[in-house]
């Protein structure tokens, strides 16, 4: 190796290690696809805000993270070495902008054309309509089994085409015929992958969970593991709560059934009275649940 590429790997193996010191939030990002004019304007954007974009070679980012590691240096972020892989880029940023950052990341995207051999990103259609090919065009078409007609002197597709779907290869035919009607299908752009956050790594679809989607995920899993609890027959702090309450349903059925017993406790003995003379309680609650309808048709 040269003295300046020598140089050059050094200088940029200091600078990974100096920012995975600094930071302790990193997003990986995908660069599939992404030209270099793009990745200047999103790296500049980004130094905006103070983050920071490094791209480079898998080992070299690799290798400046082990040497990182090995001087007892944040051991969690060993985490990302699996990460490292593909065409990568490393996020590093401060504060609570996680979300913020992903969005912003993921917005700053630009059109592209469907280049022949790709892989399609998403599935293309083309609709039926008029279009803004010439007569000229209609050879061209009719190859491509695309049924038209001539209207206002220019080509009509008479119904819609499915070129190719999301995961095929884009094929030379299809890439010319939307090249002539200058349609760019496709968006490019940074991709987050996955994310460290002091210690844990995620995928980066977690940032996109609202609160209530994670107290739904608590609440489940709460609920499965009293419902564990309580199947198996040992109490835990979720279950708890259930095994009172069904405890206390069979004291409320053991004075219910057994007139001898006299309970001591005013909940219990309004229950008794109720089982005893239903027809009153009736009457008596009858007032009391008609009273809130008709505040609320006032």
């Amino acid at each position: 190796m040269s003295g300046a590429g020598y140089e050059r790997k050094k200088k940029y193996l200091a600078r990974v290690i100096a920012l995975l010191s600094k930071y302790d939030k990193v997003l990986m990002v995908t660069v599939d696809n992404v030209g270099s004019k793009q990745l200047q304007t999103v790296r500049r954007q980004l130094r905006e805000k103070g983050d920071e974009l490094i791209l480079g070679k898998n080992t070299l980012i690799r290798k400046a993270l082990k040497r990182f590691l090995d001087n007892d240096n944040k051991p969690a972020m060993s985490q990302i070495l699996p990460e490292l892989y593909g065409n990568i880029g490393l996020i590093f940023t401060a504060g609570d902008r996680l979300k913020e950052l992903k969005d912003f990341i993921e917005e700053a995207k630009v059109p592209a054309a469907a280049k022949a051999g790709a892989i399609a990103p998403v599935a293309v259609v083309i609709p039926s309509g008029l279009t803004d090919l010439e007569p000229t065009q209609t050879s061209f078409l009719q190859a491509l089994n695309i049924a038209t007609k001539i209207t206002k002197g220019k080509i009509e597709i008479l119904n819609p085409v499915n070129l190719f779907g999301k995961g095929d290869r884009v094929g030379s035919s299809a890439a010319a015929l939307l090249q002539k009607m200058k349609i760019t299908p496709f968006n490019y752009g940074l991709t987050v992958r996955s994310v460290y956050d002091n210690g844990s790594l995620y995928e980066s679809f977690v940032l996109d969970l609202s609160d209530a989607d994670l107290l739904k995920k608590a609440s489940v899993a709460i609920s499965n593991v009293a419902a564990i609890g309580l199947s198996i027959g040992v109490p835990n702090m979720a279950s708890l709560p259930h095994t009172i309450n069904n405890g206390y349903k069979n004291i409320i059925a053991v004075y219910a059934a057994n007139e001898d017993l006299t309970p001591t406790r005013e909940d219990i003995k309004k229950m008794k009275d109720v089982l005893a003379n239903p027809e009153a309680f009736a009457a008596a609650a009858a007032p009391a649940a008609a009273a809130p309808a008709a505040a609320a048709t006032a």
